[in-house]
């Protein structure tokens, strides 16, 4: 069993991890964390609602290049305001699938798409309630853009939670982590040769971040042929007739991009990194 006492658990455990990752600049992420997130209001012309959501994951989402697709897919879609970003920004023609595998979060989507989007845009959404790791054992290779906004440890909730801060331990990182790596290897695989992938996390951890990228590096990428790693490429243009906030800064990562709440007046935290096949892994 754990013991609070010798740090493998709890928040003595929680403080030595991460500063182990951010040396002395954790005292200050660890401060922002309980100051107000920078929420932004997203409204769409026509839309019954508007909808609140942090101003990084608008920032993440509209990393994810949209001209030209015609069949979309949001993964991990709940609560879905990743999905109105997308939404917002597709081509007319285009068809976005918005996937949660939980029921009562696959709810929520739905009621956001009907009253956060106009009819015009709704009618082009198809959300479903599945696990996304496993829709690539039913397609493959069918999806030229996809979003996944993948589960994650989310360290700002649970240091704001005792209850789960108290019964944190490293190996659930290791456990999400598992998790995130079949969601991004299916993912992988639901992607069209040309297609863009957008993984995302609120994580902090390297381990649900850039060494996600590794391992798909090491597992399909390693003539460097496959895919590769497309530069952070939003315009705020784009979404200025739906929203309004400063653009947030990114710091870069081996593989993408971060946005830290300590030095974006609360923003965040997001982890993005945009990928773009370039051969079949069925070839």
């Amino acid at each position: 069993m754990k013991n609070k006492k010798n740090g493998q658990m709890g928040r003595e455990a929680f403080d030595e991890y991460y500063t182990e990752i951010f040396g002395a600049r954790w005292e200050e992420l660890k401060k922002s964390f309980g100051e107000e997130n920078q929420s932004v209001e997203y409204k769409i012309e026509g839309s019954q609602k508007s909808y609140f959501l942090d101003s990084a994951s608008v920032y993440a989402a509209l990393n994810l290049p949209l001209k030209g697709a015609k069949n979309i897919l949001d993964l991990c879609a709940a609560p879905g305001g990743k999905t109105l970003v997308l939404a917002s920004r597709m081509d007319e023609d285009a068809t976005l699938f918005s996937n949660e595998r939980s029921p009562e979060r696959k709810h929520r989507l739905d009621v956001v798409v009907e009253e956060c989007l106009p009819q015009s845009i709704s009618e082009r959404i198809k959300t479903s309630c599945s696990d996304g790791a496993t829709w690539c054992t039913r397609q493959s290779e069918c999806f030229d853009r996809i979003l996944l906004d993948a589960p994650c440890s989310s360290e700002r909730h649970v240091f704001l939670d005792p209850k789960y801060l108290n019964i944190w331990t490293k190996s659930r990182i290791k456990t999400v982590a598992m998790e995130e790596w079949a969601l991004l290897s299916g993912a992988y695989r639901l992607l069209e040769v040309g297609g863009i992938l957008l993984y995302s996390t609120c994580a902090l951890s390297p381990v649900e971040n850039d060494e996600m990228i590794e391992r798909l590096i090491k597992k399909y990428n390693q003539g460097g042929q496959a895919f590769k790693i497309l530069e952070e490429c939003a315009d705020m243009d784009e979404i200025k007739a739906f929203t309004s906030f400063k653009k947030p800064g990114t710091e870069k990562t081996k593989y993408g991009y971060q946005i830290l709440p300590d030095r974006q007046d609360g923003a965040g935290p997001i982890f993005f990194a945009i990928i773009q096949k370039q051969s079949s892994f069925l070839s």
